[in-house]
């Protein structure tokens, strides 16, 4: 008994000690596989701390955007001479690297470059090019010869540009090669502010260079054609020009309005900058009277109830920046308007699928029939 009591004591002890051998081993293992497993306590406490640390960036970037979407409106508000900025967009130089005294470097060798003062202290940078019947004639030329070139047949064309950009803007550029090509004078120039023109915009002073270069232009062809065309917020000079010309009893022989809108309201509305704030509440305080109280109008919709010469009006159906409804509405107005009872007003759509947009209807190969059949006489160069 003594023996089997001695032998259970023993078997006792025995298991007691592999039991507390298996136990240090499995600490063992674990302390060996907490060093070696890169995947375990130590690395899940990481990734908590990173995702946190997302989050908090996440957080902190989301209230600075935030921060920023509220404190536009008020800016431009407290400001808002940085909201007339944003409608003439003359800081805007594209292309940047253009000599605009060398308008020969954009194809146009065919063209003089000059400038006038419409105020005192004020010059602003013009351009003429000649028909492309006179191209080979006008090279070496001198300031004299293009003046007296506008005694020849061809009718002219003034061209007001919109907003950004240059007269050597590419998009205009082309314009002027499609229309000299069919047998016109074009002469376009940078508002004050615009180019290397210079002085502040505004649309006083825009209006007033227009009416001093039509009025330069009709000195020297007596009473040959000249055409007013205008393109995007070029439509709203050109209106307001054609308007005092209206009132004075002298309108032009036609006015062109490309990409048009009826009001520069209306157009700030539907542009799509304003897309993010448009359902802002407050979005007319914020930003569309703070375009008023810049003096900025172009009320196109008024003008055309001034106006007493043909009208026509060209718009893409794809236009982004000037929407083809609002093109579409001041025609209805023009056609509508007792002061152009008589006179032919037209509106000439441009289908989406042609990819026209807001600035390439000189791509159009029906432009010059267009252009002929309104002004209903056959290209010059014919």
């Amino acid at each position: 008994m003594r023996k089997r009591k001695g032998s259970a004591d023993h078997d006792s002890s025995f298991t007691g000690t592999l039991l507390e051998d298996r136990s240090d081993l499995k600490q063992c293992h674990r302390k060996t596989d907490a060093a070696s497993d890169p995947g375990g306590a130590g690395t899940a406490m990481g990734r908590r701390y990173r995702r946190g640390g997302l989050m908090w960036r996440l957080r902190k970037l989301l209230i600075c955007v935030l921060g920023i979407y509220i404190a536009i409106p008020v800016i431009i508000k407290v400001c808002p001479s940085i909201q007339a900025k944003l409608v003439f967009l003359n800081f805007v130089r594209v292309p940047y690297f253009i000599d605009l005294k060398r308008p020969q470097d954009q194809g146009l060798n065919h063209t003089r470059n000059f400038y006038l003062q419409p105020e005192e202290g004020i010059n602003i940078g013009v351009w003429h090019t000649v028909p492309s019947v006179m191209w080979r004639e006008a090279q070496a030329k001198d300031a004299e010869w293009y003046d007296k070139s506008f005694q020849s047949s061809h009718p002219v064309i003034l061209y007001l540009h919109g907003n950004a950009g240059t007269r050597g803007g590419d998009h205009r550029v082309q314009l002027y090669k499609v229309l000299c090509s069919l047998g016109y004078h074009v002469v376009t120039f940078d508002y004050r502010g615009w180019g290397d023109s210079e002085g502040s915009p505004s649309e006083k002073g825009m209006t007033t260079d227009a009416l001093f270069l039509y009025q330069w232009i009709k000195q020297r062809i007596g009473q040959k054609p000249l055409y007013i065309w205008g393109h995007s917020l070029g439509t709203g000079v050109a209106t307001n020009l054609v308007r005092r010309l209206c009132d004075r009893g002298t309108p032009p022989d036609s006015l062109i309005l490309e990409s048009p809108f009826t009001n520069i309201r209306e157009e700030a509305k539907s542009h799509p900058f304003s897309m993010v704030y448009r359902y802002l509440p407050g979005f007319d305080w914020f930003f569309l009277d703070s375009i008023a109280a810049n003096d900025i109008r172009f009320a196109s919709d008024e003008n055309v109830n001034h106006i007493s010469c043909p009208v026509l009006i060209l718009h893409a159906e794809d236009d982004t920046v000037v929407p083809f409804q609002l093109g579409k509405k001041l025609y209805d107005l023009a056609a509508q308007s007792k002061s152009l009872n008589g006179h032919k007003v037209q509106f000439i759509p441009f289908s989406s699928s042609l990819g026209y947009r807001h600035k390439f209807i000189y791509k159009s190969p029906q432009l010059p029939n267009i252009l002929s059949d309104f002004l209903s006489a056959p290209h010059p160069h014919v």
